[in-house]
């Protein structure tokens, strides 16, 4: 079979099951085509896209000017690795650190990069500035976390499937029950040793739980007092997922013209990726103020392609289009409609006990246990229906499009939603 032979939906599933490793599983549709909100399988059937490669793809399917601006850097220069300055990098790290308001980046490549990247800057900071001694610092993080697959990482996630298996694990992790001020501050208390708190402003993976009002403030606050980093992981929750530039912002939304510039929590590390590129291209970032990036040197990070021209112009192209098009305005408004008319319906429902998210992250509570095929169930006969989503933890389905959506498409989609539903209610 030639490369660019065409394929059926069947050929597609069958290769990547033979020559793939079988770590995902995958909804069976085979796409091979975006643009904007919509997706196409090689048969040729349209579906709404209403994961958005869990948030990548925010700025929608091929956006002409991110795709511009990644053609035209990859016809002029692509790699120099970080052994030479490129003309690009400069560029993306004035842009980004100005619309974050932080003094520093160090650019990555893939979300879980990034997060390896903040605990190392973390620990460092804590040996070299706070005086913790060396080996001994400690990272406050919540339990049903989501940050990543990486071998220190699965070391603090009690997911047994990510987790089983992979040992030895990496030590210096406290797990605290997420969105329990309390739990923080015993945690904190007389323990010299905590160099950081690690937290999702939501946590996406494990079913979109949105904290209580006034908890990442709080949290942050008592890290202030503690003399420890608020180190959050924006990944899935920034550029403008959640109506916000960050989901930190609170009721600040950086790039609105009426906004003050002040958000409600300023992390001390801010991890971010996924939307960075708008899906097109590997990118993901730490940024942090000079008192704490400044004890990074020579040797002590690296990444051959992180901040690659490519993904530097990309970047920038990608937070263009957020602001530009005021995406973040779009989620907080399409999210209340999406929750208001899932709220109606879910009044008399016996399929779905609740619906929650903020902007346009959401996710619905399917009634059934989260051992029973019913939320994957629905999602087949969502696809069928024309709209793309995947369960999280067995009986949780998360919907997340593409912030481009306009409120035609949101409505329609909710119908689909909707009706679909029906086709399982007692």
């Amino acid at each position: 079979m030639a490369v660019l032979d065409q394929l059926t939906s069947q050929d597609a599933i069958h290769l990547e099951d033979k020559y793939g490793a079988h770590n995902y599983h995958p909804l069976p549709v085979v796409l091979s085509r975006g643009e904007g909100v919509h997706v196409w399988d090689v048969e040729g059937k349209q579906y709404y896209d209403f994961l958005s490669a869990y948030s990548a793809v925010n700025q929608g399917h091929c956006h002409p000017k991110i795709v511009g601006a990644m053609v035209n850097q990859a016809q002029t220069l692509t790699l120099t690795s970080r052994a030479f300055y490129n003309d690009m990098l400069g560029r993306f790290e004035k842009f980004a650190t100005e619309t974050f308001k932080f003094d520093k980046l160090l650019p990555m490549n893939t979300g879980a990069e990034a997060v390896e990247t903040a605990l190392k800057l973390c620990r460092k900071w804590a040996y070299e500035v706070k005086g913790i001694d060396e080996n001994e610092a400690q990272l406050i993080v919540c339990e049903n976390n989501f940050h990543g697959r990486t071998t220190t990482i699965i070391s603090f996630s009690n997911d047994p499937v990510a987790r089983k298996n992979f040992g030895p694990y990496t030590d210096g992790f406290i797990k605290i029950e997420y969105d329990n001020l309390n739990a923080l501050e015993a945690a904190l208390k007389n323990n010299a040793n905590v160099a950081g708190f690690l937290v999702e402003p939501i946590q996406g993976e494990a079913g979109v739980y949105v904290p209580s009002e006034g908890y990442l403030k709080a949290a942050k606050a008592l890290c202030e007092a503690h003399n420890v980093l608020f180190i959050a992981d924006e990944v899935q929750t920034g550029i403008a997922r959640t109506g916000r530039l960050l989901a930190t912002c609170g009721n600040c939304s950086c790039e609105d013209k009426h906004c003050s510039g002040t958000p409600d929590v300023k992390p001390d590390i801010l991890i971010l990726g996924k939307a960075l590129s708008g899906g097109a291209y590997p990118v993901s970032a730490v940024l942090a103020n000079d008192n704490i990036m400044n004890v990074i040197k020579p040797g002590n990070h690296g990444s051959t392609f992180g901040g690659n021209p490519v993904a530097a112009a990309i970047g920038i192209a990608a937070l263009e289009v957020i602001k530009d098009e005021e995406l973040a305005k779009n989620a907080e408004e399409l999210g209340k409609v999406f929750r208001k008319e899932l709220s109606k319906y879910i009044e008399s429902s016996t399929i779905v006990n609740a619906v929650r998210g903020k902007g346009l992250l959401n996710a619905i509570l399917i009634n059934d246990t989260e051992d029973s095929d019913t939320a994957w169930n629905i999602c087949l006969r969502l696809r069928d229906n024309g709209l793309l989503a995947k369960p999280t933890h067995g009986n949780i389905i998360r919907f997340a499009p593409p912030l481009v959506m306009n409120k035609e498409q949101l409505l329609d989609c909710i119908s689909i939603i909707i009706n679909t539903l029906k086709e399982f209610e007692n």
